[in-house]
């Protein structure tokens, strides 16, 4: 059973410190390593991008699978099956992710970009291992340490502050590191990215992965999960014990008490089951367009500074540290707004700033300093519709706790998928067939920051429009778990389930 609503502070705050490691790596995978790649280390665009679409389907792989063996094998020991994937995710982004950030080892300038990405590979594809296990095991235990819905936004938002600080930890030491840099650097190439800021890279890397880590100590050292002995026994023990009998959510208040037991039978869903809910798609599709939001924005942001807005370098650490200042200050509100609201209308409201920041870009083509204010609408926007999504998520798992690693792993899938495919597509689409950039990137990426956050704001809006006329619910039926049914090992409820199917 979920600790429920009384979860103090001091186990909320170790809770959400727990994905500090992933959003401080995230941060720069998603802000920095196209700029690194291309820029810096003098990848063409396309190999950048194969490089981060190598990632990104890396991790949509793993999510999904590493989801369903979250939800059936159990832990190592008494340490709880979502701690111990959590541990062993950590690992494996401490070892990989340092390598992503320095140069391949007897590389030089003239090394063919094919060498790069056979390097860059192994180590990109262990950290998205990494990543996609600490980030599944992570958001599994919401539903299992508290229950209530509002309980589970204000958890969701701890969690998310805590992922604002990170970026905001990120972008703040970048911009110690450029003004440190430009202190002792030659005038002339100051305000250039180029091979001579390889070493800032290496550093931030190193002191995410550092920081982190102390972080992920802290949540393992303060965070109890509780050992659910039903929801390890999997499949197989439904599969044994399961009448045939089909019971929907609805059939289920129609049920008379067991002359055997007064507990009800448990309506327990696993992953097969998910995928005949139609509200599973719903959600899938309204994350997925989330994810590619803030994603896909984050990702070219920096692109846009410097080369459409032809800003100095350091831009490229202040404007993205206003978004998640901005961010932070938003979920600090988060749940007494949702709580007014409503969820769907919070999120609502984090999409009209999302279009107020592309139609601010669509219309003022030489945006210069007032981006801070396009920055302030985005990050807001950004962490609103990002809270808001994952806690519809964690209500359509409901108290379906021992498959909600599934279903957060199948909701990552088609993020994962959908911003690996956009990259690779965008930079398909890039005009420049050299390393260095040519004046037609100053159209480019003012097209694609209108598109990232614009258009595929307007898709979210959509699908948000299909929340408010059905509702997240279980509509289909699905066999009953007849763990608790009558002496001679059937489901009090089978022939009655069955004459109300039928």
């Amino acid at each position: 059973m979920p600790e429920q609503d009384n979860l103090p502070i001091k186990k909320r705050l170790c809770y959400a410190v727990g994905h500090f490691l992933n959003d401080l790596c995230a941060s720069m995978w998603f802000t920095y390593l196209l700029v690194y790649y291309h820029t810096v280390l003098g990848f063409l665009d396309t190999y950048a991008g194969i490089l981060l679409l190598i990632g990104q389907i890396a991790d949509g792989i793993c999510t999904p699978l590493i989801g369903y063996e979250s939800d059936r094998v159990a832990g190592c020991g008494s340490y709880g099956k979502r701690k111990t994937w959590h541990l062993v995710g950590t690992l494996c982004v401490i070892v990989s992710f340092p390598f992503i950030f320095n140069p391949c080892f007897g590389c030089t300038a003239g090394t063919p970009n094919w060498v790069g990405i056979t390097y860059f590979s192994p180590f990109i594809i262990v950290f998205q291992f990494g990543w996609a296990a600490t980030q599944i095991s992570h958001l599994a235990l919401i539903p299992e340490l508290v229950s209530c819905e509002h309980d589970k936004v204000e958890l969701t938002a701890y969690r998310n502050a805590f992922s604002v600080v990170a970026n905001i930890t990120v972008y703040a030491v970048a911009w110690l590191l450029f003004h440190f840099q430009v202190e002792h650097a030659d005038p002339t190439i100051a305000d250039s990215l180029g091979p001579v800021d390889i070493p800032l890279f290496r550093y931030l890397a190193l002191i995410a992965v550092a920081t982190g880590s102390v972080f992920s100590l802290i949540f393992h050292l303060g965070t109890h999960e509780t050992i659910q002995q039903t929801a390890d026994a999997g499949p197989r023990e439904e599969e044994e014990k399961e009448e045939g009998a089909c019971l929907s959510s609805s059939y289920q208040s129609l049920m008379p008490p067991s002359p055997e037991s007064s507990t009800p039978p448990l309506l327990l869903l696993q992953w097969k089951h998910w995928l005949r809910e139609p509200s599973f798609y719903q959600v899938a599709l309204l994350y997925m367009c989330t994810r590619l939001i803030v994603n896909l924005s984050q990702t070219y942001i920096s692109m846009y500074l410097t080369n459409s807005l032809m800003l100095p370098k350091k831009f490229i650490a202040t404007i993205p540290l206003v978004m998640y200042v901005s961010g932070f200050v938003s979920s600090l509100v988060m749940k007494p707004v949702s709580k007014l609201i409503g969820i769907n209308m919070t999120y609502l409201v984090g999409l009209l700033l999302i279009l107020a920041f592309a139609l601010w870009v669509l219309l003022d083509t030489s945006m210069g300093t007032r981006i801070y204010g396009g920055a302030v609408l985005l990050g807001s926007g950004s962490t609103i519709i990002l809270v808001m999504s994952l806690s519809l998520t964690a209500n359509l798992i409901g108290e379906q706790t021992q498959s909600g690693a599934f279903v957060y792993g199948a909701m990552s899938f088609t993020d994962k998928v959908a911003n690996g495919i956009a990259v690779m597509l965008i930079q398909t689409l890039y005009p420049c067939h050299t390393a260095a950039c040519c004046p037609d990137c100053v159209w480019f990426y003012h097209v694609v920051m209108v598109c990232v956050t614009g258009g595929v704001a307007v898709v979210a809006a959509l699908s948000l429009v299909t929340l408010f006329l059905w509702p997240i619910q279980i509509r289909q039926c699905h066999p009953v778990f007849t763990g608790r049914g009558g002496a001679d090992g059937k489901d009090a409820y089978g022939s009655l389930g069955r004459s109300l199917v039928d």
